[in-house]
């Protein structure tokens, strides 16, 4: 009865083990082509990285603003996307780190041949086998994991600032392009009178090739500057198109002022203050260096002899049977780990050093960023005022020319500056 008792047993054994197993499931590969109406899409709020955007209603129904193209950034972008994969990667691996080793079950059998002497009966040894040694390295291999997971996770968080960042930058540009595409295209049909005129004169020998240069020109560089403008234009469009995860079929309708952000000298210092503590690059630079600092540790760790317990039970073709304990444990005499305690121990101070080099660096970018803006903020007041002198002229000029007051090459060259 006993063989039946012990197969019995062994049923739900088998089947809790068989139940825990993980199963397969495709996924199929889809065509690539992301939303096909931007109406369609919807943004969960609390998956926004900052306060602004979880605080900012998503309605793409009457068009995109500064805001919206940001939250759609985050949600949408096909490289966050992949940056995620890789944060639930790390945080899989983490998972694994703290799982305990599985038992190791062994069994031999030995039968007797037909010509054994009489009693002699089935041999068998059952056994076992318990790694202890993955217990002494197992705190710092979680440890180390949980780091990298973090690791992972603000990165992905300063991956959605950048995002956010360029979904700004992007709109701006495709905002000003625009802008300057409309005002070229007026420019060339204000132009293409005058340009009619000069060719007919010019054909009919009322003026020469030298005299009719400047009107010809004229038109020709305007309409070489609208179509240096649409390129740009639409390579932005085409870089907006990527970051938002839209198809290039589908019209950006863009809405609302651009983005704009006046800061001070002030807000500067204290944000360089505590650049380190809020910066998610930087945070992720010392969640790497903790976890590299555990991964020393457990290489120290494994230099100590890996034990291993068994438990035997077992009986010979004699129908003895025993019960055993059996111990093993390596020798560090040769290895030791120590090329591992070593490749370990220099990697952490590379990443020592790569996290001062780094934060010195980019707190003299930002102080450099400061310099840029102030000198460009008094360039732009500069700038603007002779902008606005320069249209006044134009329209000063495009007056008396009407009025016959004013030479069209003169007319030409105001028109040519205040562009």
């Amino acid at each position: 009865m006993r063989p039946v008792v012990s197969a019995w047993l062994a049923v739900p054994v088998i089947a809790a083990i068989l139940g825990g197993c993980a199963t397969y499931h495709a996924l199929p590969l889809d065509n690539g082509r992301g939303p096909q109406r931007v109406a369609d899409i919807t943004v969960a709020a609390s998956s926004l990285p900052t306060p602004e955007l979880r605080a900012h209603t998503f309605d793409p129904s009457n068009g995109l603003d500064v805001t919206e193209v940001a939250m759609l950034a985050i949600a949408n972008d096909p490289q966050l996307k992949v940056e995620r994969d890789k944060a639930g990667v790390a945080h899989a691996q983490a998972y694994a780190a703290g799982l305990l080793p599985d038992p190791q079950l062994s069994y031999e059998h030995d039968r007797p041949a037909a010509d054994s002497p009489q009693g002699t009966t089935t041999a068998y040894t059952a056994g076992l086998t318990f790694d202890l040694g993955n217990l002494i390295t197992r705190s710092a291999r979680v440890k180390s994991a949980r780091a990298g997971a973090e690791e992972i996770d603000l990165n992905l968080l300063w991956s959605e600032w950048q995002a956010i960042a360029e979904a700004r930058t992007l709109f701006d540009r495709v905002y000003f392009l625009r802008e300057r595409v409309e005002r070229l295209e007026h420019e060339r049909a204000a132009l293409a009178p005058l340009q009619v005129a000069v060719t007919r004169a010019l054909h009919s020998g009322d003026l020469t090739y030298e005299v009719a240069g400047a009107g010809l020109s004229a038109a020709a560089d305007a309409a070489s500057q609208l179509g240096d403008t649409r390129r740009q234009l639409n390579l932005a469009e085409h870089d907006l198109h990527n970051l938002l995860g839209l198809d290039a079929t589908l019209p950006l309708h863009l809405t609302g002022a651009p983005f704009a952000v006046d800061t001070n000298e002030g807000e500067v210092r204290r944000a360089l203050a505590d650049m380190a503590r809020r910066r998610p690059d930087l945070l992720a630079l010392e969640a790497g260096y903790r976890a590299q600092d555990e991964k020393l540790r457990a290489a120290i760790l494994a230099q100590f002899p890996a034990i291993s317990v068994s438990f035997v039970k077992a009986r010979d073709n004699g129908n003895i049977s025993s019960n055993g304990l059996s111990v093993s444990l390596s020798l560090p005499l040769f290895d030791g780990n120590r090329g591992n305690i070593a490749t370990e121990r220099a990697t952490r101070q590379q990443l020592h050093d790569e996290y001062s080099a780094r934060l010195l660096t980019d707190r003299n970018d930002v102080q450099k960023l400061l310099r840029d803006l102030q000198s460009d903020r008094a360039q732009h007041a500069t700038l603007a005022t002779h902008a606005a002198q320069l249209a006044e002229a134009r329209d000063a000029a495009e007056t008396n020319y009407a009025a016959g007051r004013l030479d069209w090459p003169t007319y030409l060259a105001i028109r040519a500056n205040s562009l």
